[in-house]
């Protein structure tokens, strides 16, 4: 965070100093959790249909916090606004501008996508924090709030900040790039995530597609040349378009790619000619065109390209939850990837699954509902269950009454027999796996976010959740 006294924050927001001597100076980030007060940061506090965060305020000071920006008095130092949430907004962008008014370089990135974004984010971050410092947005922080909490985490030595945004409509991008205007734009795929809410992938594409328009002529579209919509989108800009993808057009492209027994990929990227081979220590064929994708925007950051393919050789794990390799005492493979779902990411998972069968392991899928599918989610449940069938995934546990698509298709195509449970809830799941796995075997499981399978993976890996005889049924 770049030191602001309240009163400049007051100024900047339009805001009042109340409760607090003169000279209190933030000089941390912003931050929304009173249990985790960041000492010397400023805790924002927003008034919700169940709790009040300004009732946590004098606590967040207590431990540490500098003030509060929030729309009452609590007693704590603190800048009064009329609306939390637009003052720290604006906070964000004011913050932004003056920063890049300074003589030290600051690059924005900005990375969207249907699928795949908070990884290639992740990786993107690790790429430039070997050459510079960098902030990048926390897990898929991508929000209206998680965007300028993110950006009210530079300071006066960071080179790139890089952002992943997210949206659930038309105009939501655009809004997010007026906080932070961007100096590169990826964008990596317009897929069915959230296609409930948009309507159709044309909508998406629209939507992805303002990330590119808000780029100013001496800025750069990254895109994906593989997917068509967003190929489209290089007529959406005066930017420098940089692609990427499978096709020889493209302008880093991905070669060949060979999985090992377990499913890490190896490829060569080509770039202007030059050829460097990536063997990445990651799960799943589809990180080789996140690294293509990571590639190709760093490069149009400033990194060098060899630069680049080293620092990828080296990333060894990402967020958690997310194809996360891990393994039990018996040698009982588990691959936690319980952060997201959609019918894009659950084929690719599978996939992976079923080529680290390949090595003689059987294979044991653990699979929870894709959210926000609208009309299409019964359809696409019932697409993955097929795909199951088809890659002779050996057994298969369906958890939840929403994702009893994948287990009806399933006993369409093998009938009931043991290959195929349905329960209602993860301790269910849990309880199951852990009588009927072992070492030899290989778990993926797999879900949108709000289905809390990573508790699967805590019962196999560590014991039982303390709380699980209270659990309620997946839904």
């Amino acid at each position: 965070m770049i030191t602001l006294t309240l009163e400049e924050i007051a100024d900047i927001v339009g805001g009042a100093v109340v409760d607090a001597p003169g000279g209190v100076e933030v000089t941390a980030p912003a931050f929304l959790d009173s249990r985790n007060p960041l000492p010397g940061g400023l805790f924002v506090a927003f008034e919700g249909e169940r709790v009040d965060g300004h009732d946590f305020a004098p606590a967040a000071v207590r431990g540490g916090a500098a003030a509060v920006l929030g729309t009452r008095a609590t007693g704590a130092p603190s800048v009064l606004v009329a609306d939390t949430r637009a003052a720290l907004q604006e906070l964000a962008r004011v913050v932004l501008a003056r920063r890049r008014e300074r003589r030290s370089p600051l690059t924005v990135v900005a990375v969207t996508g249907s699928q795949g974004k908070t990884t290639a984010k992740d990786m993107l971050a690790r790429v430039l924090a070997d050459g510079a410092p960098t902030v990048a947005t926390a897990g898929s922080f991508n929000n209206e709030l998680g965007l300028p909490l993110t950006v009210l985490g530079l300071d006066e030595h960071t080179r790139y900040l890089v952002l992943e945004m997210g949206a659930r409509g038309v105009g939501h991008l655009a809004e997010l790039c007026a906080i932070a205007p961007p100096d590169v734009s990826l964008v990596l795929n317009v897929g069915k995530a959230h296609i409930g809410e948009f309507g159709s992938q044309a909508q998406i594409a629209v939507a992805k597609g303002e990330l590119v328009e808000a780029l100013r002529p001496d800025g750069s579209a990254v895109l994906n040349l593989d997917d068509p919509l967003v190929a489209a989108m290089a007529d959406r800009t005066t930017a420098h378009v940089l692609t990427f993808g499978r096709s020889g057009a493209s302008g880093v492209r991905l070669g060949e790619v060979h999985l090992d027994d377990v499913g890490r990929p190896s490829f060569d990227l080509t770039h202007e000619g030059a050829v460097e081979h990536v063997s990445l220590r990651l799960l799943g064929e589809h990180q080789a065109l996140n690294a293509a994708a990571v590639t190709a925007t760093a490069l149009a950051a400033g990194r060098p390209f060899a630069e680049i393919t080293a620092s990828l050789r080296s990333i060894d794990h990402l967020s958690r939850w997310r194809m996360q390799l891990l393994e039990r005492a018996d040698g009982l493979v588990v691959v936690n990837d319980a952060y997201n779902a959609n019918p894009d990411s659950m084929r690719a998972a599978l996939q992976t699954l079923a080529r680290m069968g390949g090595s003689g392991r059987r294979t044991v899928a653990v699979l929870g509902e894709m959210r926000e599918l609208g009309d299409d989610a019964g359809e696409e449940h019932r697409q993955v269950g097929l795909l199951a069938d088809r890659l002779a995934i050996d057994v298969v546990v369906v958890v939840g009454a929403d994702a009893r698509g994948v287990y009806d298709a399933l006993v369409e195509m093998r009938g009931q027999d043991e290959r195929t449970r349905h329960v209602d809830t993860t301790t269910q799941a849990g309880e199951w796996l852990r009588e009927n796995v072992a070492g030899s075997d290989v778990v993926l499981i797999k879900a949108s976010r709000g289905g809390r399978l990573e508790r699967v993976a805590d019962m196999l890996l560590d014991g039982p959740d303390e709380h699980s005889d209270r659990e309620e049924p997946v839904s």
